[in-house]
């Protein structure tokens, strides 16, 4: 393919694929080297064309490069794109990699609250507060994208939303999305609340403002806990709890759901 940096893979301990070995453990270090892997077509064209993030190389199965070639058009002038046959990728990746769409790219620096807090365009935030869950902290962006919020902030107990499987249940809204994810609830609900922000606190108690009966503020953040523990008495107290009403004998939905009937209640399509 004209343009491309194509570099046939023939051998699973060729050094040059190194990002892209064991990428299930890989998942379990966290990328403490500052990289991370992003899989599958929908992440892959958000990264090429719409992602904050430096992409540092692909790895595809053969088979892939037509299949992908609209999306490949965007692939940066020499970066390489690492093709292998099925069976090999699937021996250096660790496992059927039935998509075979890999890319390694660097995180960079951490965007700073402040910064996401001084932005004019920032009205609606969500808020996760030690959702350690990489399932419900890519539902939770995918969501977030979805009504319209600027950003998300995460706390430092909160999982990295650059793990592979939080991009891939995100849609890719991970890449492109503003967040800061670091310090603690405590610290951001201070820093939100100087910069102007109401903040509504998510929760099932009975004594909490029903969601239906609010009307948005002109800046909001939308403050969501983990599954179960729910979010500490303490940063309840700090915000304005709020709860959405429903049936007696259920308390609660997914936190991700959660998130979402939050965000649409506010959300006004521009």
């Amino acid at each position: 393919m004209n343009g491309l940096n194509l570099i046939q893979i023939t051998d699973r301990g060729d050094p040059r694929i190194a990002p892209f070995v064991g990428v299930r453990e890989r998942d379990l270090t966290g990328g403490v080297d500052g990289r991370f892997i992003v899989e599958g077509k929908v992440p892959l064209h958000i990264l090429l064309t719409r992602s904050r993030f430096a992409v540092e190389s692909l790895f595809l199965c053969e088979t892939r490069l037509e299949p992908l070639a609209d999306i490949l058009a965007n692939m940066p002038e020499g970066v390489p794109v690492y093709t292998a046959s099925q069976d090999l990728m699937d021996q250096v990746v660790g496992f059927p990699i039935h998509r075979g769409v890999l890319a390694c790219a660097r995180k960079g620096e951490t965007i700073p609250l402040g910064a996401l807090l001084s932005d004019p365009d920032a009205r609606t935030l969500l808020m996760l507060n030690q959702i350690s869950n990489h399932d419900n902290v890519g539902a939770a962006f995918r969501n977030a994208a979805a009504f319209g919020a600027d950003g998300v902030i995460l706390d430092s107990g909160s999982c990295d939303p650059l793990y592979r499987k939080s991009i891939r249940v995100s849609s890719g809204s991970t890449l492109w999305l503003p967040y800061h994810h670091g310090g603690n609830g405590v610290d951001q609900i201070a820093a939100l609340k100087a910069a102007g922000f109401a903040i509504w606190a998510m929760t099932p108690r009975t004594e909490a403002r029903p969601l239906s009966e609010l009307k948005r503020p002109d800046k909001l953040a939308i403050l969501l806990g983990a599954e179960g523990p729910g979010l500490p008495d303490a940063l309840i107290a700090a915000c304005e709890p709020v709860r959405i009403p429903m049936r007696a004998d259920f308390d609660s939905v997914n936190v991700a759901t959660a998130g979402a009937i939050a965000l649409s209640h506010v959300f006004k399509p521009g």
